[in-house]
């Protein structure tokens, strides 16, 4: 039995030792070295803000699109050419069906996830869009 507690009192010494030999003496936190600590990340809580983003109304609804020109913008969901044909079925509808409306296809710069695409923004602007239609086709 006192075998037992002896071995118990050494390998709990050791094991202070050793937790006591990775702690910086200045501050007694733990010393990680550069090389673990660029292997730390960084978790984003999924749980939902408190705070709501500022609403924006909807612009004005057209009475026609008749005359006007339509932008077709493809966000690139599954790559570049993953169901780009939806949008070329849809110009082709607009070319038989109504062929006074203009339809101008556009890809969104870096795939769904880029963020803002400031120059399509400013070209849709100037081409004075009726309307836009921004999706996936698949």
């Amino acid at each position: 039995m006192k075998g037992k507690v002896l071995l118990g009192s050494v390998l709990l010494s050791v094991a202070a030792l050793i937790s006591i030999g990775g702690m910086s003496p200045a501050t007694g936190k733990p010393d990680i070295g550069e090389a673990r600590e660029a292997l730390l990340s960084n978790v984003m809580s999924p749980a939902m803000s408190t705070r709501f983003v500022e609403r924006v109304p909807l612009g004005p609804r057209i009475d026609t699109l008749e005359g006007k020109t339509l932008f077709l913008v493809d966000m690139q969901w599954g790559g570049p050419e993953a169901a780009y044909s939806v949008f070329e079925e849809m110009q082709a509808w607009f070319a038989k069906n109504m062929p006074s409306v203009k339809t101008e296809i556009r890809r969104i710069s870096g795939g769904p996830f880029s963020g803002d695409d400031e120059a399509l923004r400013k070209e849709i602007a100037a081409g004075n869009a009726g309307g836009v239609v921004i999706g996936i086709g698949g």
